[in-house]
């Protein structure tokens, strides 16, 4: 194996390999935004990557050059190709044509470890809010792009931008009720149903929750 040790001057990025010539890829769902693998890539995986468009990475164990999913047809066409602050971690923002995880699972992350303190404990309580919105916007986007009979998500879609606009308003008010006159259940209830319909309009308008959490991650600046 051929390295090019050292640094890769990539659009004005110094991209820093190790000892080895690697550097971990996190590879990312440019839609939902989920977290889908990480792998290594050498500069003729990035290289390679950036010439055909879809993922290559570099294969430790059997020290080749691994193009993702030639055979299993579940390739991974990139969109975008992120550095991070020290130039030595790539993130990878795919459009997947399949599961990531050879196990058939959509990410390779799908098993949680147990809580191992209080602390981690009460931190992990908070992350099933945005698992679940990324499951939620996940199937609005299958129900776009692949309308059911019945589905109350595609007929909504299939209305138009003003009739969700009129159901998002609906819920914001049913919000100010609930929280004015009624119960944290029924508060719950109501920022549930109101998340949902904000799902199905970004998906009618063709934007992501990686849009609003880029927007989020800009803010905190």
């Amino acid at each position: 194996m051929a390295h090019d040790h050292g640094q890769i001057k990539n659009e004005q990025v110094n991209i820093r390999f190790d000892e080895r010539g690697l550097v971990p890829a996190v590879v990312q769902d440019s839609t939902t935004g989920q977290v889908l693998m990480v792998a290594w890539m050498n500069a003729e995986a990035l290289q390679r990557t950036r010439e055909t468009g879809q993922a290559h990475f570099w294969s430790r164990s059997r020290q080749e050059l691994w193009h993702k999913g030639a055979t299993s047809g579940n390739v991974m066409h990139v969109r975008e190709i992120w550095v991070d602050c020290d130039a030595d971690t790539l993130l990878l923002r795919v459009d997947p044509a399949g599961p990531a995880c050879h196990t058939g699972e959509q990410s390779c992350f799908f098993r949680r470890l147990d809580s191992l303190s209080p602390k981690i404990g009460a931190a992990g309580e908070g992350t099933e809010g945005g698992s679940a919105l990324d499951t939620l916007f996940a199937t609005i986007l299958d129900r776009q792009a692949n309308p059911r009979p019945g589905s109350y998500t595609a007929q909504l879609l299939d209305t138009g931008e003003d009739e969700i606009l009129k159901k998002v308003g609906e819920e914001a008010m049913e919000i100010i009720l609930a929280a004015k006159g009624q119960g944290d259940e029924r508060l719950i209830s109501e920022v549930a149903d109101l998340f949902y319909h904000l799902l199905v309009l970004l998906a009618a308008r063709g934007l992501t929750l990686a849009d609003v959490g880029a927007e989020l991650a800009r803010r905190r600046r």
